[in-house]
């Protein structure tokens, strides 16, 4: 009789995927010498010791939480060891910890950073995101923030520096909202861009200054390059966001409530697909996916096809009923369809008189 529960769990996610969604995690990098704590969370900035940093580092920590995530988590790549850390393997230490953003504030190259980023999420289905100076990453799961000369009160701050001010934006940003013309209105200027729209169609998470106030130019990440299977839509950080999110609430819900304890007949992947669907559906009513779309799951008939003629089974001489039906181990093959909302952020408005 668990399943039903079941029902309950993805309904309650997808009612609480608003709220949810303004309390994302980041994980910084930073380096200390003889750092107080190797690794640290805090869930605000009221938890910090600001004796436990370095004057620099308690900056970078109370920039993040401008942004109001739920969580930031701290890896200290210690500068006063015989061989320091690499900042690639401070990150293998959280690698299997849940965070949404990374920054990495102090590191100058940061291709490998980026590289771990793709990997993760290519090779193990993971969410993480980056927000990397100077990147040209191409990829959905990195930021590429470009804004130099960044000046508030009398300090002026690299663009590595101020990632982590990015960081905590993106993760603390309902969806709502997207982050473009957000205000940062600590920033007194910021150097300007030659050609911003240019910079934005690169893939440049930029900061423009419109006189009144600075603020960011787009939402976007660095992917450039389409194709068929990565749209227009797949640049927009809004739209990562919430895909990234329903992501991680099947994974999540499916290893805590399915794997080891439901058994793997067609009736019980029925009522998977249907408890992700009324899942789509509170989205729906939450505003994240589009009442027009699809916005379903179903048993994805191809793959289990191609999985049973890889185990020898004779497809061609069966119904497809018969293939949906039948035993397929501990695989679950599922696909959906949805479409996921964005903000206004483009007016065409013509006046006649």
């Amino acid at each position: 009789m668990g399943l039903p529960d079941i029902f309950v769990e993805f309904r309650t996610k997808g009612v609480t995927a608003v709220e949810r969604s303004s309390k994302g995690v980041v994980a910084l990098i930073l380096e200390e010498s003889a750092p107080t704590h190797t690794f640290k969370s805090y869930g605000g900035i009221d938890e910090v010791t600001e004796a436990d940093w370095s004057a620099d580092n308690y900056d970078l920590i109370s920039k993040t939480f401008m942004g109001n995530p739920r969580k930031v988590m701290i890896q200290t790549i210690d500068t006063g060891a015989t061989e320091p850390e690499t900042t690639v393997e401070a990150i293998g230490h959280i690698k299997n910890k849940k965070w949404n953003y990374l920054a990495t504030p102090y590191a100058t190259t940061t291709t490998d950073v980026a590289s771990f980023i793709t990997g993760e999420r290519t090779n193990n289905h993971k969410t993480f995101k980056a927000v990397l100076a100077n990147e040209v990453a191409d990829h959905e799961g990195v930021i590429n923030f470009t804004a130099s000369n960044i000046v508030v009160g009398g300090n002026t701050y690299t663009t590595e520096e101020y990632t982590a001010r990015i960081a905590g934006i993106l993760a603390g940003l309902p969806f709502t909202r997207s982050a473009t013309y957000l205000a940062l209105n600590e920033v007194d200027s910021v150097d300007e861009v030659a050609d911003p729209d240019t910079a934005i169609d690169n893939g440049e998470f930029i900061l423009i200054d419109d006189g009144e106030v600075v603020k960011v130019g787009r939402g976007v990440n660095s992917l450039t390059s389409t194709t068929q299977e990565k749209g227009e839509q797949f640049k927009k950080i809004t739209i990562i966001d919430k895909l990234d999110q329903m992501r991680d609430d099947i994974r999540d819900t499916f290893e805590s409530e399915y794997v080891g304890k439901v058994l793997n007949v067609y009736n019980n992947k029925m009522l998977l697909f249907s408890a992700i669907t009324a899942y789509f559906s509170e989205n729906v009513r939450e505003g994240i996916l589009d009442p027009d779309g699809e916005n379903r799951a179903e048993l994805n008939f191809s793959a289990q096809k191609n999985y049973l003629q890889g185990k020898g089974v004779a497809v061609e001489d069966m119904k497809d009923q018969e293939i949906r039906e039948y035993n397929t181990d501990t695989h679950v093959f599922g696909r959906a369809s949805v479409r996921v909302t964005d903000a206004m952020e483009d007016l065409d408005f013509d006046i006649a008189i």
